[in-house]
């Protein structure tokens, strides 16, 4: 069994030895919300290390220590955020000659052709 776009789920986490883990499913499980939790923990985590980051690089005041703790976890949290962009990523709807019409429409819209297509900011 594969998720509605057919693809496995790259999961948030690594098996033993560090290999990847995928999950099969309809996305619905226990397994699945479990993923979708740690992600957002993940990205949360990631987004204070930024702050964090920009404070400690402010202050011009640090020990090579400091800087190389930096480092390392700057380095985790940004193998954790490419994680779940591939795995997002694979799960997304595959695009269909419709919406490659579209693209196209976009780009002749901002070279000074008109679109039908309304814009959509969110």
């Amino acid at each position: 069994m594969t998720s509605g776009t057919g693809q496995l789920r790259l999961l948030p986490w690594a098996g033993p030895e560090g290999k990847p883990c995928y999950l099969a499913g309809d996305g619905a499980g226990y397994l699945s919300r479990l993923a979708d939790n740690m992600e957002s923990t993940q990205l949360g985590l990631a987004g204070e290390l930024i702050h964090e980051a920009k404070q400690v690089l402010d202050n011009r005041q640090w020990t090579p220590g400091e800087l190389h703790l930096l480092a390392v976890q700057l380095t985790e949290a940004l193998g954790n955020v490419h994680r779940i962009a591939l795995s997002r990523g694979a799960r997304l709807p595959t695009p269909t000659d419709d919406d490659l019409d579209t693209v196209d429409d976009l780009e002749d819209e901002e070279n000074g052709q008109e679109s039908p297509y309304p814009a959509v900011c969110r």
